[in-house]
């Protein structure tokens, strides 16, 4: 996989001892060691053998755990693995710390081609869900269908919500911020963090929340967390500006599996205007609004998430594929309302 992105610079490969990651009920954490790069991998036992895999990629700042709510209402139909992308949960940073799309693209591509996995569902969130689309474009061999939650593409009129993580990737930013926000707990750092991604803050539970405040702990205390932050921010910001056959919206155009997307009305971070778009981009796209969702649609409405995918597993094997939830075209889905 090419690209036009600068390469970052080398990472701290020393790790501190720090607690263990969570892991939920019915999961299992692995460590897949590949040359120069190291993924912690979440999967789950699928309800029967020979089910085809799906894979999982969270967004700036997540990590596997993201997933674990979607995983399990799905390990019926797909055999799940969620990865940890460099230097995020609980993978370390890779050895040459390249932190662009295309880097964490790479990395995806590398684990799916040494596990011989492909071709997998492919799911991804934000971030995840434009190292997945790049993904998708560049090896279409190891995609059966593409599931996007809102994809972090590209914004000619860029979310407010989005400009304070944005300005990360500004050097100098992330120092000045880390010491802003020193005597900030990890409790208000994942208040906020809510705040910013739920559609309803309110929806999470005491024990998720509780959880959420453990993993912040968890990751302020790994030294390469800001700078994995910082370099991937700024990695996707530069994927925004390259032009050409190696820009993301040209590379959605050329992505050939089936494509659900699944936008918030409430996202703070991806514009729900963005839809419209996406779904004229994909060719073979379909679309899901969740008019109350946040940026994770995913941890939100899991179930109205899981109920979409069986709808397009379901339909791939058709020999004319619908393009819109409901029997919807794809531009028919584009106009629906925020109510979907």
């Amino acid at each position: 996989m090419s690209s036009t992105e600068p390469p970052s610079a080398p990472s701290a490969t020393v790790l501190p001892r720090v607690a263990a990651v969570r892991a939920a009920r019915g999961e299992r954490l692995r460590s897949v060691h590949l040359p120069g790069l190291t993924l912690t991998v979440r999967s789950r036992r699928p309800a029967r053998e020979g089910l085809p895999p799906a894979f999982y990629v969270h967004g700036l700042g997540g990590s596997s755990q993201n997933w674990s709510a979607l995983m399990p209402l799905l390990d019926d139909v797909v055999a799940g693995e969620a990865v940890d992308l460099p230097g995020f949960g609980d993978s370390p940073p890779p050895d040459d710390g390249d932190y662009s799309v295309t880097g964490h693209a790479r990395a995806v591509v590398r684990h799916l081609d040494a596990a011989g996995r492909g071709p997998v569902h492919l799911f991804g969130n934000s971030l995840g869900g434009a190292v997945a689309t790049r993904v998708a474009a560049a090896r279409p061999d190891l995609v059966r269908t593409l599931t996007l939650v809102s994809p972090a593409m590209p914004e000619i009129r860029v979310q407010r919500g989005a400009v304070p993580t944005g300005l990360l990737a500004v050097p100098g930013v992330a120092a000045l911020f880390t010491r802003l926000t020193s005597d900030w707990t990890p409790e208000q750092r994942v208040r906020g963090a809510m705040a910013l991604c739920y559609g309803d803050p309110g929806r999470v539970t005491p024990d998720a929340f509780r959880a959420a405040v453990e993993e912040m702990e968890r990751r302020l205390r790994l030294p390469y967390f800001w700078d994995a932050m910082t370099r991937s921010t700024r990695g996707l910001v530069n994927a925004y500006t390259v032009g050409g056959q190696h820009g993301l919206w040209r590379q959605a155009e050329r992505v050939l599996a089936p494509t659900l997307l699944v936008y918030g009305g409430r996202d703070q971070l991806v514009g729900y205007r963005m839809a419209r778009r996406a779904v004229r981009a994909f060719r073979e796209s379909r679309l899901l609004t969740l008019p109350d969702a946040g940026h994770v649609a995913m941890m939100e409405y899991p179930d109205s998430v899981a109920t979409a995918f069986r709808e397009l597993l379901a339909d791939t094997g058709r020999s004319a594929p619908d393009t819109g939830i409901g029997g919807a075209t794809g531009d028919e889905a584009a106009d629906q309302s925020r109510g979907g």
